[in-house]
This record gives C-alpha cells, structure tokens and sequence, in this order.
C-alpha cells in the first residue's frame, strides 16, 4: 500500500475518533436535561393544583346541608317538668343537654289563665304572648352533657284548683322546638273525687220504689175492703136471724135447694186504674232520666266533622295530653303574629286575601304498634263564629326548615315535637283546635285560653 493511502486512511481514522471523543462529552450534558425535563409534569400539575381552592376553604364544606324530606332535625336538648307537692302552684324544669357542645336555648314556660309567677329562678322573666296568655322566659346556655333545673311559683286562681303549666326548649331565636313536657299541680290536699251517689238515692231506684209502694198500697186497701164487706155480710145475716147454716133447721138430709151461681170477684177499676198509672209513671222517669244523662253527655260546642264515627273524641285544655284511635295530641304553645302574607288552606269559607299567622307546638305521639300516617287538612282551627281553616302546608314547611311533616309516616311508638302553622283573618285568635290521625278517627279538641 502506498505511503500517502495509509496516510490519508489514518487521517480518517483519526478525525472519526475525535468525532466520537467529541460526542462522548454531549451524553452528560443532554442526559440532566432530559432529568430535568422529566419532572416538569409533575411541576405543572403541582401548580396548577395550588392554584385550585382546597377542599377545607370550599363553600359546600361550610354551608349547611340541605334539608330533605326524609331528615329529621338533632334534639340535642330535652325538658323534664315536674309539680311540687307544695301549698301554693310550683314546678320544678330539667333542662338537659345530651351533646357534647355546649348549646344556646331559650326555655319558655306558660302559664295558666289567670294566674302569674310570683318568683321565678336562674334570671328567667315573665313576659307576655299573643296579649292575652303570659309565660315564663329563660335565656341559657348549656354546658356539654349537662343539666339545669329551674323553678317557678305561681298564684292559684282558686283553692284546691289543678294547673297544668307546660314548658318548651327552643332554639336560640325561639323559632323552633329542641323538646317539650307538661305537668299538672293538683296542691297539697288533693280534692275529693266526685263519686256516683248510692243506688237508692239514684232517681230510677226512686220512682221504681214509689211504684211498688204504690201498688202495694192498694193491693192493702183492697184486701181491707174485701175483708170489710165479709164482715158485713155475715153481721147481716146474723142480724135477720139466719144461722150460719141459713136457718133451715137441722132436718138430714137436707133437701137440695138451687144455689145462686158465684160471682167472680174481679179487683176494683180504681186499682187497676192505680197501677197502670204507678207503671206509666216508673217508665216515663227511668227514660227521662236517660234521655237527660245522654243529652247532658254532649258536647254542645263540638263542631260537626265528616267521618269520625271510629273512637270518642276528647276535649281538654292546653298542655293536657289527650289520646284518639292512634296518637295522642299535647299542644304546649300557640303564639300568633301580626297580619301577614296569604297561603292559608280553608276548608270553612273562603281563604283569606292575607292573614295573621298562628304557629301552635305540638307533640305527637305514636301509641300503637305500627306506623302511622296523618294528614295537614285534617288539622283545624276554630275561629269565633264557627268557620275552621286547616294547616297552612307552606308556612309549616317554612317553620320546619323545609321538611315536610306530614310525607312520612310517624314511627310506632314515637314522639315527635313540632310547629303547625294556620293562617287565620281577623284579630281574634283561634279558640280551639282539632287534631287527629285519621279521617275515621274522632280526633281531640284543645281549647286554647
């Protein structure tokens, strides 16, 4: 091979190998900037995930969660009333709280018709509602699992005279019910009960006695007297001269002699008379006095209702339990407002253009074994004059947060306690209300005071 081939060809191998040494030193250099390309996603992400509100600031965290018909509000608080067995009305209020937060509630507590408190404890007020009925306010604050017991005294309206005075923990604002009880003061000495009189001084029993007496009065006049024309016969016959064998001697045997045919004795007109009159009097008493229990036994201010033929219907004053078919009725409250927009349901007469609303506290409870379903247009309230306006749905909903009470059935065996709202006309407030479960039910009257 020639000299200036192998020097050309070295020369070539040469300037290959300063290639590769040129492009050995490249490696390092593009491999850390492949490195820190890499974790440029990871990067991008990151910031765009800081840039992104966090779960713990975000809106639906804080706000309160929407209310459902199926949900059923938290009773973190619960009342307890009690009487005092004490000469003047006393009552003694438990106040507790299961949770474990401390809760702000306001207590309130009413009073029956003519009567006031005449002390009060733990800084309670006595104020006035609706500007007839007061009641008695505390404003507290509930430690966690705790329980606060207040007092109050109040005036007898009269001796011996029984008071229910029912007692309500509310929310804060006093909108809602946590929790409600009741509690009636009978006094230290606890009035006779009224017992039926005996059975002779029953008015029956009299007349039936005096029939008898009757008729054995004149059954004692008729024997005297039949006894007494004997006599007379026999003093006559003595008298004319006649034997008692009718002076025909003592000649045997005695010669046959027709006898006149006897006279059936009937009893004189007179008694008969007597008794049938004796009998008709017993009747006529015994059917007047039923007819007057039975028409004394009607409530001459019950207002006709459609269907209630299943059970008794039952009337009471406010904060008195009373029970129908299925549930039993408490109302604790009833407070009614200034007049206000429309949305009353009348069943009575034409629903008001606008109104005053009235928001009642009731408890029901479930007395059977099985759930039970009630409806809002067979709850009522009686106005002066007669007419009656049913639950207004909207406002009630409204006034429970958006729940509907009466969707679901109420659970056998429970108790629920809750506002019903009824939008009347007029300034005059209700003066009863009609509760019941069923539209077969007779259902209970409250009256308010």
């Amino acid at each position: 091979m020639p000299a200036s081939t192998r020097h050309h060809r070295a020369l070539a191998v040469f300037v290959h190998c300063l290639g590769i040494l040129a492009a050995v030193p490249a490696l390092p250099s593009a491999a850390p900037q492949e490195a820190a390309a890499a974790p440029r996603p990871p990067t991008a992400v990151a910031a765009r995930a800081s840039a992104e509100p966090t779960p713990p600031s975000a809106p639906p965290a804080v706000a309160p969660p929407s209310p459902t018909p199926a949900a059923r509000l938290p009773q973190p608080v619960t009342v307890a009333v009690a009487p005092e067995s004490s000469p003047a009305p006393r009552y003694r209020i438990q106040v507790r709280n299961v949770g474990s937060s401390p809760i702000e509630t306001t207590v309130r507590q009413g009073l029956p018709p003519g009567a006031s408190a005449t002390a009060i404890t733990a800084g309670g007020r006595s104020t006035g509602v609706g500007g007839s009925t007061n009641e008695v306010t505390w404003r507290l604050r509930l430690p966690a699992h705790s329980t606060t017991t207040l007092g109050t005294a109040l005036t007898a309206t009269a001796p011996g005279q029984a008071l229910t005075a029912p007692a309500c923990a509310f929310t804060s604002d006093g909108s809602r019910p946590y929790d409600c009880a009741t509690a009636t003061w009978q006094g230290a000495a606890t009035p006779a009960e009224v017992t039926e009189a005996p059975a002779w001084r029953r008015y029956p029993v009299l007349l039936a006695g005096l029939a008898v007496l009757l008729l054995l009065a004149a059954g004692g006049v008729w024997l005297w007297r039949r006894r007494r024309g004997r006599r007379r016969v026999t003093a006559a016959a003595l008298a004319s001269g006649a034997g008692p064998d009718g002076g025909r001697g003592t000649i045997y045997p005695r010669p046959a002699a027709p006898s006149a045919p006897r006279r059936r004795r009937t009893p004189p007109v007179w008694l008969l008379v007597g008794a049938a009159v004796a009998v008709l009097a017993g009747v006529v008493g015994t059917a007047g006095w039923t007819a007057t229990r039975r028409v004394a036994a009607i409530d001459t201010q019950k207002q006709p209702t459609s269907g209630a033929w299943r059970g008794t219907g039952v009337s009471g004053p406010m904060g008195v339990p009373l029970r129908e078919s299925a549930f039993e009725f408490t109302v604790y409250r009833m407070t009614c407002g200034s007049p206000g927009a429309a949305g009353s349901t009348d069943g009575g007469g034409a629903a008001p253009a606008s109104g005053r609303r009235c928001q009642a506290t009731v408890g029901v409870r479930n007395l059977t074994g099985d759930q039970q379903p009630w409806h809002g247009q067979l709850q009522r309230a009686y106005l002066p004059g007669g007419r009656w306006v049913s639950i207004d749905e909207p406002a009630t909903r409204s006034a429970n947060l958006g729940r509907d009470v009466f969707a679901a059935p109420v659970a056998a065996g429970s108790r629920v306690v809750l506002p019903l709202v009824f939008t009347v006309d007029g300034r005059e407030p209700p003066r009863q209300l009609e509760l019941r479960s069923g539209v077969f039910s007779a259902g209970v009257r409250v009256d308010m005071p």
